[in-house]
């Protein structure tokens, strides 16, 4: 089953209504361009999108309810490949079964994220995506050439050594992101603890325009009803004109195209009664393919609020109850295929992301940091959190792979007010 998992649970926000009559709307139906994959591919674009669903509820779970949430699956997977080549043994084992690769070899593994890379960044000119990956090792520290030249290889990783005790090795690392990243997201570390030995950086920026754009004229406040909270008013978008839509006992659902359609944002509003969390929580892999399956053409009136925000976590916690906590175990974690006579294991995985979305399109990116250290190093640090306080899920896809970028929740958009 091809897990298209790529979604924008949007919104639980009022004053998103859907009027729909079957008219034809006369704009151009550029259609998306079919990307060719191979089986291996398609079954690691299925694996991604299942790790995407299974991190996303238990990040969700360890948030509080009224927070803003946004993961990028693609970012974490990219990153966890690269460590992952580094791993053997009952870490190996452990992260191929969190990451639902069983049964792939690491050259089909690194294949097919390349040849996946290569054509979602090429699939769509109206859509800007690049994708960068770092290595960033302690200056000194001896490291597998192996290791470093799988991931230059496959990944396109930069290579670089530092001296992590230096005063302006954190600076370095964040502007790398930032450069990455387009200045969204300015900072990734605060802190290198004693110990650390290796980053593993993965780093994604998306900026798609509508294909079919809210005019800004027609822009206004309207009502915003958080869940459990009072009145709040925020700018409304809207827009006229065929969508596909569906409605069943759970949720009634838009998907709006970027560019030539080959990347969409899926919009997800639960019914009354329903919360935002709780739909995240009946959600599968193979719901999802359902749910994506059921879309029809509809003309619609759409009202959809501006929203911006950023989200930080700290995937430990979510990532060891997946099945990964032997990567985490500083006496049992087996990366020797980063370097065979040191004891190493995964301290932190750090992960950062930002979403803007107007009347022309959507701009996100996110940052993935994997950080290895060696037995000595000190434990992790408590995650940092931007919280906005209203209810709101969502996600981007590509259409063609199934290939999930993000996927999150909004509790507030960045633009509201107080109702007076």
């Amino acid at each position: 089953m091809n897990r298209i998992v790529a979604f924008t649970f949007l919104s639980l926000f009022a004053g998103w209504f859907i009027s729909c009559e079957q008219e034809q709307d006369p704009r151009p139906d550029l259609k998306p361009k079919e990307i060719p994959v191979s089986a291996g591919t398609k079954q690691l674009i299925e694996s991604d999108n299942q790790l995407g669903i299974e991190l996303f509820k238990q990040v969700i779970d360890g948030q509080e309810s009224d927070t803003n949430t946004l993961v990028s699956p693609l970012s974490v997977s990219l990153a966890l490949a690269m460590t992952y080549n580094g791993a053997a043994g009952e870490t190996k084992s452990a992260m191929e079964e969190t990451m639902h690769l069983e049964g792939f070899t690491k050259q089909q593994i690194n294949e097919s994220y390349r040849s996946l890379m290569k054509e979602l960044l090429s699939v769509d000119p109206k859509v800007t995506m690049e994708l960068a990956q770092s290595i960033w090792y302690y200056q000194g520290f001896s490291v597998e050439e192996d290791f470093l030249n799988v991931n230059r290889e496959y990944y396109n990783a930069e290579v670089q050594s530092l001296d992590f005790a230096a005063p302006d090795a954190v600076d370095i690392i964040n502007q790398w992101c930032s450069d990455q990243t387009h200045g969204k997201i300015q900072e990734i570390l605060d802190r290198i603890p004693e110990g650390t030995v290796m980053y593993l950086i993965n780093a994604l920026y998306f900026n798609g325009t509508w294909k079919y754009e809210f005019d800004p004229s027609l822009t206004d406040r309207q009502p915003f009803y958080p869940n459990g909270g009072n009145e709040i008013t925020t700018d409304m978008m809207h827009l006229e004109g065929d969508v596909r839509y569906q409605n069943n006992e759970l949720f009634k659902a838009v998907e709006l195209p970027y560019g030539r359609g080959n990347y969409t944002m899926v919009c997800l509003m639960p019914h009354h009664g329903l919360g935002a969390d709780e739909l995240a929580g009946k959600m599968t892999d193979e719901k999802w393919d359902q749910w994506m399956q059921s879309f029809e053409k509809w003309g619609c009136y759409l009202s959809l609020p501006k929203f911006k925000f950023e989200f930080s976590d700290l995937l430990n916690e979510p990532l060891k109850k997946m099945g990964m906590s032997v990567a985490f175990d500083q006496y049992n974690a087996d990366f020797s295929g980063i370097n065979p006579l040191v004891q190493l294991y995964i301290s932190r995985v750090l992960h950062k992301t930002f979403i803007e979305v107007d009347e022309k399109g959507t701009e996100a990116a996110a940052v993935t940091a994997v950080e290895i250290a060696r037995l000595t190093a000190s434990g992790g640090s408590a995650p940092l959190t931007v919280t906005f306080d209203r209810p709101f899920l969502f996600a981007i896809r590509e259409v063609s792979t199934g290939t999930i970028m993000f996927l999150g929740k909004l509790e507030h958009p960045g633009n509201a007010s107080d109702h007076p």
